[in-house]
């Protein structure tokens, strides 16, 4: 059991760190205290905070679900911190530093200051619109390419992480981590958990012993508490196990045993699919939509160079939402997708009142504030557009769908 769960450790550690430093990806947009971060902007204001995607609410719905039926199994299996964390003690512990020995009611007051570090972090970022918690998460002095947007505090935390790992076992996702407490309803319900037969087991205290979240295993007879990584330690170590002292599955008699093939299949179902749906259901990460919707619309599909994030995404609505003479009459909706190098658009108006090309020349024409009684320039150009006529080389093919169709 332990040797299947740091294979599958080491695998998503891997993955991780070829992901950031080969591939060269964003993990930000994995990670599924992204999705909880992004969701009140999201549904306040229909645009995601920069560095994030949609992906993250799938991710993030995606280890919730997994949470109801296997605890936080994603925490035992799937989370690089919690991974090194745990291989740190266990590396300690070899090389003969003895853990700390921490009293259960301390260590349960010391699990509350995660709720506190959610309230904090999810108001903050309400409240800022931009990732503040970034500066201090070590998730991301893990995941970042180590450029001029992580600030020292980051490494100072994982540090602080690193250490403390040394004499006590997985003290951030014990205590601190805020996506643990967001876990806490969904895994107190969970459907399985490990169940004791107090016939045949010896009351000896290993199986609270090996516990890397101190629950005393030993004194109940069903473990549901929601800190339950499913991770099997007390299974592992439990002399009595082939008698069935110990066992894990549904509820019901201690009799009945699911295999731990059971958390590393129900955990990478739950995943890929949350990465095949991000795919197959790509949704706006910048939505916004004006006037009431006629029954006839068309739409046109661009590639808009300068569309990077949600700040330009903002920008790009106040290009399109204009009151000059390249103002688009009638119904407006716009779709966004940001990108680094080339973002994606769909812009759905009424075809009775404007058209393709004068979406066009709102995006890209210079646009008059009578506000400040200034011009501002756009910064977005469309990929294939060319509006002076400079006969522009050939741009790249545009997917399908680019062209205006009715709605």
């Amino acid at each position: 059991m332990r040797l299947a769960r740091r294979v599958v450790q080491f695998a998503f550690v891997a993955l991780t760190l070829v992901g950031v430093f080969v591939v060269r990806g964003n993990a930000e947009r994995w990670c599924p205290f992204g999705g909880v971060e992004a969701a009140y902007t999201y549904y306040r204001e229909g645009n995601l905070l920069c560095s994030l995607g949609v992906s993250n609410f799938y991710v993030a719905g995606a280890v919730l679900a997994a949470a109801l039926v296997l605890r936080r199994a994603f925490c035992g299996y799937a989370c690089p911190i919690g991974a090194i964390s745990e291989w740190l003690q266990r590396a300690a512990r070899r090389l003969g530093l003895r853990p700390a020995a921490v009293p259960y009611r301390v260590d349960r007051a010391l699990s509350l200051l995660k709720y506190g570090a959610l309230a904090v972090i999810l108001f903050a970022t309400y409240r800022a619109g931009e990732l503040l918690f970034r500066g201090f998460d070590p998730c991301y002095a893990l995941v970042s390419r180590h450029g001029e947007d992580i600030t020292y505090w980051a490494y100072v935390v994982a540090g602080g992480i690193v250490v403390a790992s040394l004499f006590v076992m997985m003290p951030f996702c014990r205590w601190l981590c805020p996506m643990a407490a967001v876990f806490h309803p969904f895994s107190r319900f969970a459907l399985t958990r490990i169940k004791r037969n107090d016939t045949t087991c010896s009351g000896c205290g290993k199986c609270a012993r090996a516990c890397p979240m101190a629950i005393p295993v030993d004194q109940v007879r069903q473990v549901t508490a929601a800190r339950c990584l499913s991770c099997m330690e007390c299974i592992e170590v439990c002399p009595a196990t082939a008698r069935g002292a110990l066992t894990w599955g549904p509820p019901g008699p201690p009799a009945r045993r699911w295999p731990q093939g059971v958390v590393v299949g129900g955990l990478l179902a739950c995943l890929g699919g949350a990465v095949a749906a991000a795919w197959a259901i790509p949704i706006a990460s910048f939505y916004h939509e004006r006037g009431t919707r006629p029954s006839r619309t068309a739409s046109v599909e661009l590639r808009v160079s300068g569309l990077t994030c949600r700040g330009s995404a903002a920008l790009f609505e106040f290009f399109l939402d204009r009151r000059d003479e390249f103002e688009i009459p009638g119904y407006l909706r716009i779709e966004a997708w940001p990108a680094p190098d080339i973002g994606r658009a769909r812009i759905t108006f009424d075809p009775e009142q404007t058209d393709e090309e004068a979406i066009k020349r709102a995006i890209t024409e210079a646009h008059y504030n009578p506000a400040d009684d200034r011009w501002r320039t756009s910064p977005f150009s469309i990929v294939g557009y060319d509006p002076l006529g400079l006969d522009l080389p050939e741009a790249p093919p545009v997917e399908p769908g680019a062209s205006s169709r009715p709605g």
